[in-house]
């Protein structure tokens, strides 16, 4: 039986340039953040652009404010491990003070089989996915996930 991980992506509207006063306090984190999750357990590969982060990714054309973030993790409980007990759940927590608050759906999981590094295109979909369908094993949330097995048996009908 294969292996699979949990891939993760969220967006989020960004107050102002990454290089504003606004954004001072998410930026300066930037660096600090990415190295706890490059060396977390469970920790398995994140989009980078060619500052090491992916703050130059612009996923959806003519919106220059949304910012993507996606990562593979070997289990659920490692990336919720990362998400909500280390550091990054402190700037979590203050996300309003660079984020705009949104309206639609900005964050998505899904399996993958090991090794599968997933496209920008792919987290799009699945986060329309979740947006039209609501939690289901094609994509789905914190609160609500799916084994693995299940998302193969509907795969190809997302």
């Amino acid at each position: 039986m294969p292996q699979y991980h949990i891939a993760q992506v969220n967006i989020g509207r960004v107050k102002g340039p990454m290089d504003s006063a606004a954004m001072h306090g998410f930026a300066s984190r930037l660096d600090e953040v990415n190295a706890l999750a490059d060396a977390a357990p469970g920790f398995v590969w994140r989009l980078k652009d060619n500052g090491g982060n992916a703050t130059a990714y612009r996923p959806f054309a003519g919106d220059d404010t949304l910012l993507i973030n996606m990562s593979v993790w070997e289990s659920v409980a490692a990336l919720q491990h990362y998400v909500y007990k280390t550091v990054h759940a402190e700037l979590l927590r203050n996300r309003h003070l660079w984020f705009e608050r949104f309206a639609g759906v900005y964050a998505a999981l899904w399996w993958v089989p090991a090794g599968h590094i997933p496209t920008v295109e792919e987290a799009k979909e699945r986060l329309a996915h979740l947006e039209a369908h609501g939690p289901a094993p094609f994509a789905f949330t914190f609160q609500q996930v799916f084994a693995p097995d299940s998302a193969q048996r509907q795969a190809g009908s997302g």
